[in-house]
């Protein structure tokens, strides 16, 4: 049965495809107001109609399912060259409507400062990188200052990378002021998880990435239908796979996770707690500014 509806007031009918019937409940033929429907053909017409729609709607829905699955490759041809590289693109991208002037600008901080570092990068790593041991150095400053350096040039490309993906349209939505407080917070709190992790280390800990993990989480809360694209490649054939943002996240998270684990028996130098710390924070300020933003709402409505 498929529903459709006619007349004002809206009265809604059912019709059944394979009797080719238009169905009434009781009372329903009664309140049909006089003159609406003309003749049972024009009822069977409506309900053709109504059929007609719904498969429609149908092929619709499993053309973005297969396109998801046979992975139809975005419409611009530079996307391939990160895909090359494992790196997800997004397939489709929400249209902004101001400038991301902080994520532009603290990315091109992020570069200037990482790229110099590299020129004498160990003594500099040793200065101004946050040590759990010494967290306290030049006033804690190191909290920060460890967020503009990076190890090599693929952690600063991967850092970056996905800062630009996600970053613009996290600002967009926030606004710069509460995206500047959600990086710096993510950052100070993944520093922080870090430092849990082994509060007697002596090793320095850098990069973004604590930062940019509150901006992940938040990107696929907001956002989790936005359609991401990743290459699969076999020797010479390539295939492309689309997912939603949230689903991406989750298997992102899942290796954090692991990480952890590995972090902890000594397997992997990577800060997965530090990503684990930027997470919870971006969690945490999605839930709180839905909730302002909820009550904003309920009290125009109500005004």
């Amino acid at each position: 049965m498929r529903s459709f509806q006619i007349s004002e007031p809206i009265i809604t009918l059912d019709a059944c495809r394979p009797c080719v019937t238009v169905w009434f409940d009781p009372g329903e033929f009664e309140e049909i107001p006089e003159g609406v429907i003309e003749s049972t053909d024009e009822l069977q017409l409506r309900g053709r109609e109504a059929e007609a729609t719904w498969q429609l709607e149908r092929m619709a829905e499993q053309q973005r399912r297969e396109e998801m699955v046979s992975g139809t490759p975005p419409d611009e041809e530079w996307k391939w060259i990160p895909a090359i590289f494992g790196l997800p693109v997004k397939i489709e991208d929400a249209g902004l409507s101001r400038w991301p002037w902080v994520t532009w600008s603290l990315s091109f901080v992020i570069l200037l400062v990482s790229v110099l570092a590299f020129f004498d990068l160990e003594n500099i790593v040793n200065r101004f990188g946050m040590i759990p041991d010494e967290k306290w150095r030049y006033g804690g400053a190191t909290f920060l200052t460890s967020f503009f350096l990076h190890a090599g040039v693929w952690h600063l490309v991967g850092n970056l990378y996905f800062f630009l993906l996600f970053g613009d349209n996290v600002e967009d939505y926030l606004g710069r002021w509460r995206f500047a407080g959600l990086i710096l917070l993510s950052t100070l709190v993944g520093d922080g998880f870090h430092i849990l992790g082994n509060p007697h280390s002596t090793i320095p800990c850098i990069g973004a990435s604590g930062g940019i993990s509150g901006v992940l989480v938040f990107y696929a809360l907001e956002f989790p239908r936005a359609r991401l694209g990743i290459l699969l490649r076999y020797y010479w054939r390539f295939a492309w796979i689309q997912i939603p943002a949230w689903v991406a996240f989750v298997i992102w998270l899942l290796l954090q996770l692991f990480g952890v684990y590995e972090q902890y028996v000594g397997l992997s130098n990577v800060s997965a707690l530090a990503h684990l710390g930027g997470v919870g924070t971006g969690f945490v300020l999605w839930l709180w500014w839905r909730k302002i933003e909820m009550r904003t709402k309920n009290a125009e409505n109500a005004s």
